[in-house]
């Protein structure tokens, strides 16, 4: 074999380009691909587990492309002779759940999902009973995958299995099991809930969830799944998809929104006054919610968290860890926290990607909405979220690295920045940064902080700025290009006022 499938690792995921139609994207998440990957999950699952013959689910998103690669799955499991639980159209989370719930019982499974990624897009996630697989892990099964050959008949088996009702299930004991309400069956028959799906596989919650229980869910948009993606991006972080959902919360009158994103692993709210519940905010929310048993609990963040959202957990009582961006670094941070003795209830990301330790630290857009729906039948979330200050100014810029060692320059950039703020009196280092680079700026040069780090996977050097008083981000955006000014390896138009 002439090539590998190493371009399309991503951390922890598969993600390549699954059909035509942009200019200057080739596909090269093709079905021999997908089948080959499949292929060496299995025959990696048979390793690590000692059976000849192992159990997976396999399920996808919305997608377009998501039928003819979930085909593609299928097949090459039934020529290792696996059992096959094909479970259509799904949601990350409840992948994951296939191993844990005695009705399904698998020993892995396969998720076919590209998150919020374009329509042409697709990829693949994979999970064992111990959670989601990690890179070196994915690595592992490139290479696998690099050196198969087929052989034989198909002699595994495969029947279908409607793991998302087993799942929906599960979330309405969540939500009636926080709440105890004396109608033990609807216990949110006086609550109106909104959903938001964004076309992908999210609307399961509105009609499988909260409808049962009793909700209103009138006003819910863009519930049916359509690959297309026709009304919005779906996607938490989307500017038009948040204000999709705030205006939608405001024209019913409702109590609550929910907005998911494709594969429903990541999911943000909206307050009762159509203001958005996302990044620091949703942070913050979850926060209180795990806090309510663990009141001193340590809660992990991805590292571009504001300050002002530091010390509302701090004067909750928690205590704030900013580790790495990537859900799966926090996730791992956590566990690590855990394990030395440190009580750790949640990892969570800006993005909305939230892992509760008591749901196998799984980061589940579903699962944090439960949790939502029912702090919100006794807690009105604006005022619950009144003391959470935010910002004058934020911004994120990526800065491209033209260089071909693009993570050896980017590096040595983000050293050269350290070197030269070592030398600005206005500026001070963070207590503790554990990507990258973050200075605090005084009220005279910016009145804020800036961050800059290497992307996980790309040749960018993304930088995010937050200032608590007017203009401040440009001024700390100006020193930047200036300590910049001599690199021509660097696109700096991005910095521009």
């Amino acid at each position: 074999m002439n090539y590998t499938y190493k371009e399309l690792q991503n951390g922890s995921d598969i993600r390549g380009v699954a059909l035509e139609g942009v200019d200057g994207e080739e596909i090269n998440l093709t079905q021999q691909a997908v089948k080959d990957l499949a292929m060496a999950f299995s025959q990696w699952l048979q390793q690590k587990t000692g059976k000849e013959q192992v159990k997976i689910a396999i399920g996808r998103d919305s997608r377009l492309s998501g039928p003819a690669l979930e085909q593609a799955v299928i097949d090459g499991l039934l020529l290792t002779g696996d059992t096959i639980l094909e479970c259509g159209l799904s949601t990350t989370p409840a992948m994951f759940m296939a191993t844990q719930f005695p009705q399904s019982n698998c020993d892995g499974a396969i998720m076919l999902t590209a998150s919020h990624l374009p329509w042409n897009r697709n990829g693949m996630k994979f999970f064992t009973k111990e959670g989601g697989l990690e890179s070196k892990d994915i690595l592992s099964l490139i290479q696998l995958a690099d050196t198969l050959e087929e052989s034989g008949k198909p002699f595994g088996s495969l029947s279908k299995f409607d793991l998302m009702d087993l799942y929906a299930i599960h979330l309405q004991n969540l939500i009636k099991e926080q709440v105890q309400a004396d109608d033990y069956e609807h216990p949110l028959k006086n609550l109106h809930i909104i959903v938001d799906a964004g076309n992908g596989a999210g609307g399961f919650f509105a009609t499988k969830v909260l409808g049962p229980l009793g909700a209103n869910i009138s006003g819910s948009q863009f519930l049916e799944p359509d690959g297309h993606f026709p009304n919005h991006i779906p996607n938490p972080e989307n500017k038009e998809a948040m204000e999709s959902i705030c205006q939608a919360v405001k024209d019913h009158q409702a109590d609550l929104g929910l907005i998911f994103d494709t594969d429903v692993d990541r999911s943000s709210a909206v307050d009762e006054n159509g203001d958005p519940i996302a990044r620091n905010s949703i942070i913050a929310l979850a926060a209180l919610i795990a806090a309510k048993k663990n009141p001193h609990t340590t809660i992990v963040t991805d590292s571009v968290t504001s300050d002002e959202l530091h010390d509302f957990l701090e004067q909750k009582g928690m205590r704030h860890h900013r580790f790495k961006r990537g859900y799966k670094n926090v996730i791992n941070e956590a566990i690590r926290l855990n394990q030395e003795g440190i009580d750790t209830q949640l990892a969570i990301e800006t993005s909305g990607h939230a892992a509760f330790k008591e749901n196998f630290f799984l980061d589940d857009g579903a699962y944090l909405a439960a949790l939502i729906v029912a702090y919100a039948l006794k807690n009105p979330l604006s005022k619950t979220l009144n003391d959470l200050k935010e910002p004058l100014e934020s911004e994120e810029v990526r800065i491209k690295i033209t260089n071909n060692d693009f993570k050896e320059y980017g590096e040595n950039v983000i050293h050269e920045i350290h070197k030269k703020a070592e030398h600005a009196p206005y500026i001070s280092f963070a207590d503790s940064t554990f990507e990258g680079v973050r200075l605090n700026f005084d009220s005279e040069h910016g009145d804020g902080w800036l961050l800059v780090r290497m992307s996980l996977h790309d040749p960018i050097l993304p930088c995010n700025l937050e200032s608590k008083k007017e203009g401040g981000v440009e001024t700390m955006k100006t020193w930047l290009k200036e300590a910049l000014y001599d690199k021509t390896d660097l696109d700096l138009s991005v910095l521009e006022a």
